[in-house]
């Protein structure tokens, strides 16, 4: 495991943080899972009960709401994971699922809820179930 300097963990002893790349200036609630191979930029917030398995690569100013989930099996339990990526800047509500192998594109704004089942393009915002671009 390798953790930035200035990352800050909210009782770490509650959280499963696994083999990982973690940046700087980080702030990572209790209760979140951060599985091993997954690597995050610098200054993340990741909120309460999120899940973070295999494969999830986040990048730089990105905020994660509480009981965020990602998924990286796509026809589970085959242990085929699928690389998930979030650009940088991306912005990621509450409740929202995150499918196995897409791309949020820079400054992606993903609502609260939101069930995400396709790529989502730079600087959009989506949300509904399935996930939805709005104008």
């Amino acid at each position: 495991m390798k953790i930035g300097k200035g990352t800050k963990f909210w009782h770490k002893e509650l959280s499963n943080i696994g083999d990982c790349i973690i940046g700087k200036n980080c702030t990572i609630h209790s209760h979140v899972w951060i599985a091993d191979r997954v690597s995050i930029g610098n200054n993340v917030k990741i909120q309460a009960f999120s899940f973070i398995p295999q494969g999830v690569r986040i990048g730089n100013n990105v905020f994660i709401g509480p009981r965020v989930t990602f998924t990286n099996d796509k026809h589970p339990p085959s242990n085929e994971w699928l690389i998930t990526i979030v650009s940088d800047d991306v912005s990621i509500g509450a409740g929202a699922v995150i499918l196995p192998g897409l791309t949020i594109g820079k400054g992606a704004k993903i609502g609260a809820g939101a069930i995400v089942t396709k790529d989502v393009p730079e600087k959009t915002l989506v949300y509904g179930n399935p996930a939805r671009i709005i104008d």
